[in-house]
């Protein structure tokens, strides 16, 4: 495994932009009001040729002062204990905390290498606020701004020489797997129950997660990345711009996922809110499987699961194909049942079909009832390729695709999916005239100097 470093410190301490800067993303969720964060984030970054995973963590405050402080508090030191290295980062813009001596005595508590860095001196007159955290006999400091670089690169010299030399093998390439739905639906209890720890924080209060969270994990051999993500609320319930924020992270999780796992209150049933999510994965092209969570507390019988089963045919028929699943993330019922239909949508999300094979099955289907007719004229379906996977999409190449009426063209998708075995996932087809080439960007203009 790759060495790990953990950015801890006050709140609004600057964390979460040194953690976007050193992984040059913006996974991580930013805001001027402390507390935004509360997970612990992680992410692969790299500097000087060392590769190395980096953790954003909440900021470290008073115990009775918000209802996430003891466990945030808890999520940090599991942080600083799974870490290599610690970098400790002060709010240089305000001075000396009331928790930053907690925060120092802390580490100490810690025997691993720890960098102080005092963070916001991005320009001369703030130099002066660097020496008042010598008081805390934290030493040497490194003064930086995560928002502008400033100092960062000295930072990283010193940390990355300070990690343990590993050797990491090529790993083969995860399932990765978006657990989204309404708030209160039990995605980050069932995280926590599949990796058997307190992961990501659990509360009754909605809104709890913000960020998407990442967990890499190893089930049968395979490895897993899971994607907690903010429960998805109704936009005219949407009032503060941090839960704003958070659902754009969520419909950015189902972007670079392969399946979505689709949580629903099996005790409410499938809900208004529950399809429109669903059409979003949907619309993305992603394989879905349905998870009806808190089955414990329904009443059990083949009645009462089949006719949630028809809601949600009837509700979402769009998604006819994707498997549900009854399972409780609380006893951890049925939970390891996931991985099994997983890796089966995960193998027809990436199956190929020969072009000989596709063509048998389109001229057999064709056969078997023939297109009507267009303006006159005999529709020739000539041949069909497969063109890409996740999701598996084919083009038909036929004399007149204006012809096609959408009805055939989900006939054909449907004789696919029967003889493909493609039962599980979600198929594209698109219809295309022989010898019509794809539409290219036209090439951009080189301009002239001119003096």
């Amino acid at each position: 495994m790759k060495p790990v470093v953990a950015i801890v410190g006050p709140p609004n301490a600057g964390k979460s932009t040194l953690f976007n800067r050193l992984t040059k993303t913006r996974s991580a969720l930013v805001d001027d009001f402390p507390g935004v964060t509360r997970d612990r984030h992680y992410a692969a970054a790299s500097w000087n040729d060392v590769d190395f995973d980096i953790v954003d963590t909440g900021g470290f405050f008073a115990a009775d002062k918000d209802a996430f402080a003891q466990k945030t508090h808890d999520q940090i030191r599991q942080a600083i204990a799974d870490a290599d290295a610690l970098i400790l980062l002060f709010d240089g813009a305000n001075g000396i905390s009331a928790f930053d001596r907690d925060l120092v005595d802390l580490v100490r508590g810690f025997s691993i290498p720890v960098f102080f860095a005092v963070n916001k001196i991005d320009h001369p007159g703030r130099e002066e606020h660097l020496y008042e955290f010598y008081a805390l006999g934290a030493e040497p400091l490194y003064a930086l701004s995560s928002a502008h670089g400033h100092g960062v690169a000295g930072l990283l010299d010193d940390v990355t020489a300070a990690l343990p030399e590993t050797k990491t093998e090529a790993e083969s390439e995860p399932v990765r797997m978006a657990v989204v739905g309404r708030p209160n639906v039990g995605k980050s209890s069932l995280i926590n129950r599949i990796m058997g720890e307190d992961r990501v924080i659990v509360s009754e209060q909605a809104g709890t997660t913000r960020d998407s969270i990442d967990t890499l994990c190893r089930v049968s051999g395979r490895p897993y990345l899971l994607i907690d993500t903010a429960g998805v609320r109704r936009k005219s319930r949407v009032k503060q711009k941090i839960e704003k924020y958070a659902i754009i992270k969520a419909m950015e999780s189902l972007d670079r996922c392969d399946i979505a796992l689709i949580m629903l209150d099996a005790a409410a049933g499938i809900t208004e809110q529950d399809v429109r999510i669903a059409g979003y994965a949907f619309e993305k092209g992603k394989a879905c499987i349905f998870l009806l969570n808190k089955w414990d507390l329904v009443e059990k019988s083949d009645r009462v699961f089949k006719q949630i089963k028809e809601d949600i045919r009837y509700q979402a028929k769009y998604l006819s194909f994707a498997p549900i699943l009854t399972i409780s993330a609380l006893t951890g019922r049925r939970v390891p049942k996931i991985f099994e239909f997983a890796d089966a949508v995960y193998d027809q999300y990436t199956r190929r079909i020969g072009t000989g094979p596709l063509n048998r099955i389109i001229e057999a289907a064709t056969t078997r009832t023939e297109p009507s007719m267009h303006h006159g004229r005999r529709l020739k379906f000539y041949y069909a390729a497969q063109t890409g996977t996740r999701p598996p999409t084919f083009v038909c190449f036929v004399n007149y695709p204006e012809g096609v009426h959408f009805s055939y063209q989900r006939y054909l998708i449907n004789q696919i999916r029967e003889a493909a075995g493609l039962d599980m996932v979600p198929i594209r087809l698109w219809l295309r005239k022989r010898g019509e080439q794809r539409p290219r960007k036209a090439p951009k203009k080189k301009s002239v100097k001119t003096r």
